[in-house]
């Protein structure tokens, strides 16, 4: 089959940082187990929520350094993760329904959006040795701010709920919804599985489907029984792929 027609699966582990630290582990053995090896992506937190900033020379920072030497592709996944802004209007609604005052970087200006960018940036390439694979936005919310900043950014890849795109570009590289799992309350938890249920059935027509889990998914069996149904649905017939093989289509 040639390479522009294979179908891939894209997973990644969200929230990355010492304060999941546990978490982080057990999402990460399963998701190795599952995916053959370390054929995922994790998206890391810079100081989550204040106060577990990632440190050089700190265990959990040899722990990242350690993945990424294994091949586990690094994404900057915001700075504090919280978000702290007062909205208006759809951003609003997007900061009160769409997440529990994590979306970060949906009310920032475009320099302060640079600046966290960047600084996020330096701070984790210096702990993995490498060059991030891009940013993700936390709860995948961007403001105008964080868009324009992006394209000036140097980051390959952006993501977010619907689509994978090249900042410098625009170029958009996979179209299709996260599927994603709410731990934080029973609703969310049931709508969660439901539409987990539902792409099992109905995503199978796209060419990438991407798979996000998160350090409260391990909380609740039926989240992890999901997580691990979803990942045995796509692993039979699409390859297991890395964000940077979008690059090549």
């Amino acid at each position: 089959m040639p390479h522009h027609e294979r179908k891939l699966l894209l997973a990644s582990i969200h929230d990355v940082g010492p304060r999941f630290a546990a978490q982080i582990d057990e999402l990460a053995d399963r998701l190795e187990a599952q995916l053959a090896g370390p054929n995922f992506a994790m998206l890391v937190v810079p100081d989550h929520w204040g106060g577990q900033r990632l440190a050089a020379g700190t265990e959990f920072a040899g722990k990242l350094r350690g993945w990424a030497d294994r091949g586990v592709e690094m994404f900057v996944h915001g700075w504090f993760h919280r978000d702290l802004a007062e909205h208006s209007g759809m951003a609003k609604f997007k900061a009160r329904h769409m997440t529990a005052s994590e979306g970060e970087f949906l009310g920032l200006d475009e320099a302060e959006a640079a600046r966290r960018m960047a600084d996020g940036r330096a701070l984790i390439e210096d702990i993995i040795g490498r060059e991030a694979a891009g940013f993700i936005a936390p709860a995948w919310l961007y403001g105008p701010g964080a868009l324009t900043a992006l394209e000036q950014s140097g980051y390959a890849l952006a993501e977010d709920h619907m689509r994978v795109w090249e900042p410098a570009t625009k170029r958009t590289v996979a179209r299709g919804p996260v599927i994603t799992w709410a731990s934080r309350s029973p609703a969310r938890t049931a709508s969660s599985l439901f539409f987990a249920a539902a792409a099992r059935k109905m995503l199978h027509p796209l060419q990438t489907v991407r798979v996000a889990v998160h350090p409260g998914d391990v909380t609740k069996a039926s989240i992890l029984d999901s997580i691990g149904r979803t990942l045995d649905c796509f692993t039979r017939h699409r390859a297991i792929g890395r964000y940077r093989d979008l690059r090549k289509f």
